[in-house]
């Protein structure tokens, strides 16, 4: 039996969801989901930041196969399990009959509508439905758990999949060391999309991620957030280091949590005074730090890094100085839903 360790910030978490909620978790305990999996932190810390009735539909993946096994259910949510590409469309198709329907009189109450996906589900294989949908303007916010690869099949590699990293179709060898291609940059690409909002985020820093849902749900149209999400299984590390390698994701840069709004007004979120060696983040990972006896890949990888940080504070710099071209108070633009409530 695996030993029972307490892991902090879910403990602050299900206090304040007491505190503040009153409510049960979205997603109730006794899915079939690894311990230390990162999903269910994820989908709790979205829904619970949403306090309005929310339909919710979800690609195939590990969020799917593990929450809706029958005749059993975990959702305390209405929930739609739709196949690997469509959960985009989908919610998109049910948010389209709802205004229907309220246009109609028959549904009085406002609705939200949300869509999680896996990198698999999202990156490559339901990237066009979610880029059509978003395109069409439907009002829901996507939210992809991203752990780098298709973890539910047994670990092969997606877009999302980084430098040198080991899966079932990049295996290390004298020929090739892991996955070859850098990472698809999805949150740019969605950001390219000129929504309203996209951001990234880290289930480590819970109080940032609600605040960014609660944030996208002020605008209507449609919403991206990409979160981290580490993978006990196949990223091969102790259920309870979870959160500890999400934390280090953020404090070496490998996953900058920023925001984006209108896909030209950009602000980091947090910037590591003193950023860790890409390396710490690496020897964390078994399915990754063989690369360090590589020095060549390191290099690669931590350019990778550096170019995309030195892009997102030079793409924050240009959002300061349009800003107070346009007359728009840049502090404001990314301010907190609840602050604004506060002051009125």
């Amino acid at each position: 039996m695996a030993k029972k360790v307490t892991i902090q910030i879910l403990a602050d978490l299900a206090q304040e969801r007491e505190e503040r909620y009153h409510s049960h978790n979205p997603l109730a305990p006794g899915h079939r989901m690894c311990i230390g999996c990162g999903i269910p932190p994820i989908v709790n810390e979205v829904l619970l930041a949403i306090d309005k009735p929310v339909v919710v539909s979800t690609a195939t993946g590990c969020l799917e196969v593990t929450t809706g096994v029958y005749p059993y259910t975990a959702w305390n949510t209405p929930w739609i399990h739709v196949n690997f590409q469509s959960a985009a469309a989908v919610i998109g198709g049910v948010e389209a009959a709802y205004n229907v329907l309220k246009k109609k009189g028959l549904i009085g109450e406002d609705i939200e509508f949300v869509a999680f996906g896996g990198d698999g589900g999202t990156y490559d294989i339901g990237f066009q439905a979610l880029s059509a949908a978003v395109e069409r303007g439907h009002n829901f916010l996507y939210v992809c758990y991203n752990n780098e690869g298709y973890q539910n099949t047994g670990y092969q590699k997606s877009s999302a999949t980084p430098i040198g990293a080991y899966t079932k179709t990049t295996p290390v060898g004298s020929a090739k060391v892991g996955k070859q291609e850098p990472r698809k940059d999805l949150t740019m690409i969605m950001a390219a999309h000129g929504i309203p909002y996209v951001a990234q985020a880290s289930p480590h820093i819970y109080r940032d991620l609600t605040r960014k849902v609660k944030k996208a749900l002020t605008f209507k149209g449609p919403k991206f957030i990409n979160v981290l999400q580490p993978c006990t299984l196949s990223w091969r590390f102790a259920p309870e280091d979870t959160m500890r390698l999400a934390k280090l994701a953020v404090e070496t840069r490998y996953w900058p949590v920023y925001e984006v709004i209108h896909g030209k007004y950009w602000k980091v979120n947090i910037k590591p005074k003193r950023p860790k060696p890409i390396e710490e983040y690496i020897a964390a990972q078994p399915r990754w730090k063989h690369v360090l006896k590589y020095p060549e890949i390191v290099e690669r990888i931590q350019k990778e890094v550096d170019d995309k940080w030195n892009h997102l504070l030079a793409l924050e710099e240009m959002s300061k100085a349009l800003a107070e071209k346009e007359g728009i108070d840049y502090e404001a633009l990314f301010a907190n839903p609840e602050d604004n409530k506060e002051s009125q």
